[in-house]
C-alpha cells in the first residue's frame, strides 16, 4: 500500500476533490431515505399535499446533485489512476535504465516486462475501486450504522449479529487469494519468457521442426496460469453470493420484526422503509469494502514485485562527482585485469590481462570461442566492473568517470547488430542526435551502407521492422558501424562486427575506417585472421589469459596458438 499511497499523494488536489465528492455523495445517498421517510410519515400518512410536493422537490434536487457528484467521482478517479500508473511505468523504466547486466539476469527480462505492463495494470484496477468505493464505503457504513441504531435500536441488533460472519468471510478470502495471486503473476512471467524466446528464435524452431515441442511447452505454462486464475476467480465469485445470502437473511428478519413493531404501533411505516434503506447501504457498503479488501492481495503482490525492482540497487553506478573531461583522448591501459561474473568469483573468465593502447593504434583480439574476447572489451564501457586490477582511459580509472561521459568516449558495435523500430535515419541518430545531413551521408558512405540505403524506396526514411528483420545481417552490421562512426568517439570497439560481411566489403570498409580513426584508439574482436592482419598489435587469448601479444608476423613465429588459428584460415602463401 505504501507504493500506491506514495504515488497517489503526488495528486493531493485531485485526492481532496475525490474525498469531497465521496462525502457529498454519502450525504445524498443517506439523505434520500430520510426525505422519503418524511414524505411517507409527514405527507402521505397525514394527507398533506404541500409536504409531499416540498419533499419530492428536494428529492429531485438531491438526485440531480448525486448524479453530478457520481460523474465527477468517476472522472477524478479515472484521471488519478491513469496518472499514477503512467508515473509508475515511467519511474520503473527509468530505474531499469540504470541496471547492469547482472540486475537484468537477477530479475529476468520477461519478469521486468510483466512488472512494467501487467503489474501496474493490476494496481490501476485496485486503485479504481479504492477511489470510487474504497474511500466511500467505510464512511457510508459508519454513517448508515449510526442512522440504523438511531432509527430503531432493537432492529439494529440483526445487523450487529451479521457483521462478525461477514468479517470472518472477508479475512478468509483475502488470506487464500494472496498466494494464488502471487502464483498467477509468476506464471505470467513464464508465459512472457517462453513467448519472447519463441518469437526471437522462430527460425531456429522451424529449422529443427520443433513447433509441436514449443506448443506443448507453452501450453503447459499457460495451463498452470489458467489453473491459478480459475482458483482465484472462483474464490472471488463465490464470495459475493455468500454475502448476498447473508444480506437477504438480514433483510427478511428486519422486515418481519419491523412489521410486528408497526402492528404494535411502536414503529412508523416511513421509518421502517428508511431503516431498510439504511441497512441496505450499511450492508452493501460493507460488501463493497469487502470486495476492495479481497482485491488488495492481488494488487499487493503486483506492488511488491514493482517495489522489488525499485529496491534493486545497480552494481554499476555513476560517481556523484565523476570525471567528465580529460586532457588526452583515447589512451587505454589494462593493468592486471581479472574479472569473474558476480557470484562466481572462484571462476574468473579474464585472468591478469595487461596491455596499453594509444590513439592511432589498432589493437585486435583473437582466440577460440569462450576465450573471453567479448567479455574483455565489455569492461571498457563498464557493462561489467573488473574484479581486480584496473582499467584507465586517459589516465583515469573507468570507475571514476561519469557513466555517460565514459560511454560517450566509446563507439561500441556489438556482436549482434541491434537496431530499433523506426527509420534508418532515426537509428543512425542514436549515435549522435544532432548529426547533420553531411555527417549522416559521410558515415553511411564509410560504412559501405550508402548503396543499399539509396536502393530502398524511402532511402534514409525507410522503416525498419522490429530488430531490423527486414534487412540482412551484413546490412544491419554496416548500419551499426555507421551509427558509431557518426559519434566520432575517442575509442572504437568492434566486437566481431565484420563477421557478416563478405571479404571484399570487409576490406573496403576497414580501409575507409582508417580515414576517421587516425586519432582514435581502435579495438577489434574477430574470428577471421584476415580481418586483423593489419592491426598494430594482436592479443591472443586462451581461456581468459593472454597467450601472445604482437603483430601478425611476430605471432606467427612466437605464438603456436595463433599459428594454429592462422593456418586453419590462410593459405601457405599467406602464411609465408
Amino acid at each position: 500500500m505504501k507504493l500506491m499511497m506514495r504515488y497517489l499523494l503526488r495528486y493531493k488536489k485531485l485526492l481532496l476533490a475525490n474525498f469531497l465528492c465521496v462525502f457529498g455523495f454519502i450525504l445524498i445517498e443517506l439523505g434520500l431515505p430520510t426525505l422519503l421517510a418524511q414524505m411517507i410519515d409527514g405527507g402521505i400518512a397525514d394527507n398533506n399535499p404541500s409536504e409531499i410536493y416540498r419533499t419530492g422537490g428536494l428529492m429531485v434536487v438531491v438526485v440531480v446533485v448525486g448524479i453530478v457528484l457520481n460523474i465527477l467521482l468517476g472522472l477524478i478517479g479515472a484521471k488519478m489512476t491513469t496518472n499514477v500508473i503512467r508515473d509508475i511505468r515511467d519511474d520503473l523504466f527509468e530505474k531499469m535504465q540504470t541496471f547492469s547486466h547482472t540486475e537484468y539476469e537477477k530479475l529476468g527480462v520477461s519478469s521486468l516486462i510483466t512488472r512494467t505492463t501487467n503489474d501496474p495494470y493490476q494496481i490501476m484496477l485496485f486503485l479504481g475501486m479504492v477511489l470510487r468505493t474504497g474511500f466511500m464505503t467505510p464512511m457510508m457504513f459508519i454513517a448508515s450504522l449510526y442512522l440504523v441504531m438511531r432509527t430503531s435500536p432493537n432492529l439494529s441488533l440483526t445487523v450487529l449479529i451479521a457483521l462478525p460472519f461477514l468479517l470472518i468471510g472477508v479475512v478468509v478470502v483475502a488470506k487464500i487469494s494472496a498466494p494464488l495471486s502471487d502464483r498467477q503473476q509468476k506464471n505470467l512471467d513464464k508465459i512472457n519468457s517462453i513467448l519472447r524466446e519463441n518469437l526471437s528464435g522462430l527460425r531456429v524452431i522451424r529449422a529443427f521442426v520443433n513447433e509441436d515441442h514449443e506448443e506443448k511447452r507453452f501450453q503447459k505454462v499457460n495451463d498452470e496460469y489458467t489453473s491459478s486464475s480459475k482458483k482465484l476467480f472462483k474464490l472471488m465469485v463465490s464470495a459475493q453470493p455468500g454475502f448476498f445470502f447473508l444480506f437477504n437473511i438480514v433483510m427478511v428478519v428486519v422486515i418481519w420484526l419491523g412489521a410486528r413493531q408497526i402492528g404494535a404501533g411502536t414503529l412508523q411505516v416511513g421509518n421502517l422503509i428508511a431503516f431498510i434503506e439504511y441497512i441496505f447501504h450499511a450492508l452493501f457498503s460493507f460488501m463493497m469494502f469487502a470486495t476492495v479488501f479481497m482485491s488488495y492481495p492481488r494488487a499487493s503482490v503486483s506492488a511488491r514485485r514493482i517495489e522489488e525492482a525499485f529496491a534493486t540497487e545497480p552494481l554499476i553506478t555513476s560517481p556523484v562527482n565523476g570525471v567528465t573531461e580529460t586532457k588526452t583522448h583515447g589512451e587505454v591501459v589494462f593493468n592486471h585485469v581479472t574479472f569473474a561474473y558476480p557470484g562466481h568469483t572462484e571462476q574468473p573468465v579474464i585472468r591478469d590481462v595487461s596491455f596499453t593502447a594509444s590513439p592511432g593504434e589498432t589493437v585486435a583480439f583473437i582466440g577460440s570461442t569462450g576465450s573471453g574476447k567479448s567479455t574483455l572489451i565489455q569492461l571498457l564501457p563498464r557493462f561489467f566492473d573488473v574484479t581486480s586490477g584496473e582499467i584507465t582511459i586517459d589516465g583515469v580509472d573507468v570507475k571514476e568517470y561519469k557513466l555517460d561521459a565514459l560511454r560517450k568516449k566509446i563507439g561500441y558495435i556489438p556482436q549482434k547488430a541491434t537496431l530499433f523500430t523506426g527509420t534508418i535515419e532515426e537509428n543512425l541518430r542514436q549515435g549522435k542526435i544532432d548529426a547533420t545531413p553531411e555527417e549522416l551521408d559521410a558515415a553511411i558512405d564509410i560504412a559501405q551502407a550508402k548503396e543499399f540505403i539509396m536502393e530502398k524506396p524511402g532511402q534514409l526514411q525507410e522503416e525498419l521492422a522490429e530488430g531490423g528483420s527486414n534487412f540482412s545481417g551484413g546490412q544491419k552490421q554496416r548500419l551499426a558501424i555507421a551509427r558509431a562512426i557518426i559519434r566520432r568517439p575517442d575509442i572504437y570497439v568492434f566486437d566481431d562486427s565484420f563477421s557478416a560481411l563478405d571479404y571484399q566489403t570487409d576490406a573496403i570498409l576497414r580501409a575507409r575506417l582508417k580515414e576517421v580513426t587516425l586519432q582514435s584508439t581502435v579495438f577489434i574482436v574477430a574470428q577471421r585472421v584476415s580481418t586483423i592482419m593489419q592491426a598494430d598489435r594482436i592479443i591472443v587469448l586462451n581461456e581468459g589469459e593472454v597467450a601472445g601479444i604482437g603483430s601478425h608476423r611476430e605471432l606467427l613465429e612466437t605464438c603456436p596458438l595463433y599459428y594454429d588459428i592462422a593456418s586453419s584460415q590462410l593459405t601457405e602463401e599467406e602464411l609465408a
